[in-house]
């Protein structure tokens, strides 16, 4: 995987190819789920000029997100800034958008061609550069899908396409329909990753190398619980995504683990834990959600952390590979279409 640097201020950025397609992206991508949630249009404006600031390139989104207050806002941003050609804009499609539309939502040629057109209103550009589809979905045929997704690349209005939170079969699927029917292809793929569920390494990610894949995990701070914020038998922090109160023992055995082990490398467990992501096999660029420019700052703070040897054996000693802590089940064990949104 093709890397290089760009020093911009304090941060040392890494660029890594996007799959086989050789685009170059930031090796933090920045998610914007808060957007229109936790965080409104002037501070998300803040985060976004921070990130490029940083030397930040690749920015997510997805139509769900507030039924389409995140693409509002990051398209008003872009604008503000003037950054649209600057970076590698990524959105999503299926979830629901329209409770009384029956065919407002899902993996059909009808939802995707308008979601797609919408979303290029809302972001205020004429093309997606990384149109992907949110969740799989059993009832659509992947070469429905695979057919509506192609149009939007041959028009012009998508660079390119991927998936998140697929099963590997389901990729191999697609990668059989699309050369089957000469259409588009998946380049990337959105999986759920972090040092306290460890599955997609069983099948997932080694059939995403063999295929060329680019890899964007998502919530590498497990929602915040990654973040040292939670302390056993305290109160749960404000602002907070995780229960504390619903933790298993075995995901406070793990952190307090892993609290000892970043106090003596000297780091945060927030920087340790988006570090250690980056850092496997195969990874392109974990997607980072921060609500505000402190938190943006906190997790691009891992540029400056180094995983070595020790730290991988200490973190297969906790979580071993392809396994996760009890409690920490974000999706069905087959990446079917009822995991948790993010």
């Amino acid at each position: 995987m093709p890397r290089t640097r760009l020093l911009k201020g304090t941060i040392s950025l890494e660029y890594r190819s996007l799959g086989r397609t050789g685009a170059q992206v930031a090796v933090w991508c920045l998610g914007t789920m808060s957007f229109g949630w936790k965080t409104e249009q002037d501070e998300a404006t803040r985060i976004v000029a921070e990130y490029l600031e940083k030397g930040g390139n690749f920015i997510d989104t997805a139509n769900v997100y507030g039924r389409g207050k995140s693409e509002t806002i990051l398209g008003i941003a872009l604008k503000e800034l003037g950054a649209r050609d600057k970076i590698v804009l990524a959105t999503k499609v299926h979830g629901k958008m329209d409770d009384t539309n029956p065919n407002a939502w899902g993996n059909t040629r009808f939802n995707i061609i308008k979601a797609a057109e919408d979303s290029l209103r809302r972001l205020q550009t004429d093309h997606i550069d990384l149109y992907q589809i949110h969740r799989p979905q059993s009832a659509v045929p992947i070469d429905e899908t695979l057919g509506a997704l192609d149009d939007l690349v041959r028009s012009g209005k998508v660079r390119y396409i991927g998936t998140s939170t697929y099963a590997a079969w389901q990729v191999v699927e697609s990668l059989w329909a699309s050369k089957e029917l000469g259409l588009n292809r998946f380049v990337t793929e959105q999986p759920p990753y972090h040092i306290l569920d460890r599955r997609i390494e069983r099948e997932l990610l080694p059939a995403l190398k063999t295929y060329g894949y680019g890899v964007i995990p998502w919530s590498p701070l497990a929602g915040g619980k990654l973040t040292g914020k939670y302390k056993r038998g305290a109160s749960r922090p404000e602002n907070s995504r995780e229960d504390s109160d619903k933790f298993t023992p075995e995901t406070w055995d793990v952190l307090e683990a892993l609290e000892k082990h970043v106090s003596e490398k000297g780091v945060t467990l927030t920087s340790f834990a988006n570090a250690w992501v980056a850092a496997q096999p195969g990874i392109t660029s974990p997607i980072i959600g921060p609500n505000s420019v402190k938190q943006l700052q906190d997790n691009l703070a891992a540029s400056e952390v180094v995983i070595t040897d020790d730290d991988k054996k200490a973190i297969d000693m906790l979580v071993p590979p392809g396994m996760n802590v009890k409690g920490n089940d974000y999706y069905q064990a087959d990446f079917g279409a009822t995991a948790r949104w993010h």
